[in-house]
């Protein structure tokens, strides 16, 4: 373990950025990106857990696709962390952190049904999404385009992998409409 006692920037200070954004600006875009982070983090660790408990008679697939949507969650949590970290911030990190800050809530270690566990993952999915919407909008009121874009292409992503879970929550489309009377 190093032994170096120097602290080279403070968790919650922003310093100075070589993209010439404004301080101001970059504080409050850090303060954003750290809420998409922290929220990134509770939604990879719920379809982790659910990529890991999923039973049943598609279990396969269902494996399969919580895998790739937890794939994508860490990506886009990365690409977050590293624009929080180029604009002068430094990412939230550590598990008490990433709780404390995030706007969504983890659904606890009690493993449901598959049914409840795709509403549950779907109900932060839709609260991700509204945050992001927002966090893209006071990065291009404060001119900062670039993390406008880095979140458009993360929300593509997320928007999509909510759009898979919806078709997943439907009824049987095969079932006949006779056979139900």
């Amino acid at each position: 373990m190093s032994t170096q006692k120097t602290v080279r920037q403070s968790a919650d200070s922003v310093e100075e950025n070589e993209l010439r954004l404004e301080k101001e600006k970059a504080e409050q875009i850090i303060d954003a990106l750290n809420t998409e982070l922290a929220n990134a983090y509770v939604l990879y660790h719920q379809l982790k857990k659910h990529h890991w408990v999923v039973e049943g008679s598609n279990f396969l697939d269902y494996h399969r696709f919580f895998e790739e949507a937890y794939e994508h969650a860490e990506e886009g949590a990365d690409e977050i962390a590293e624009r929080a970290q180029a604009l002068g911030g430094v990412p939230v990190s550590g598990p008490s952190n990433l709780e404390e800050r995030a706007t969504v809530e983890f659904e606890g270690e009690d493993v449901y049904d598959v049914r409840t566990m795709f509403e549950n993952d779907l109900e932060i999915y839709g609260d991700i999404i509204e945050s992001m919407r927002d966090s893209i909008e006071l990065a291009s009121n404060l001119g900062d385009y670039a993390t406008e874009e880095i979140l458009r292409e993360i929300l593509v992503d997320v928007e999509e992998d909510a759009h898979h879970i919806e078709h997943y929550l439907e009824d049987d489309t095969l079932v006949r409409e006779e056979a139900l009377n």
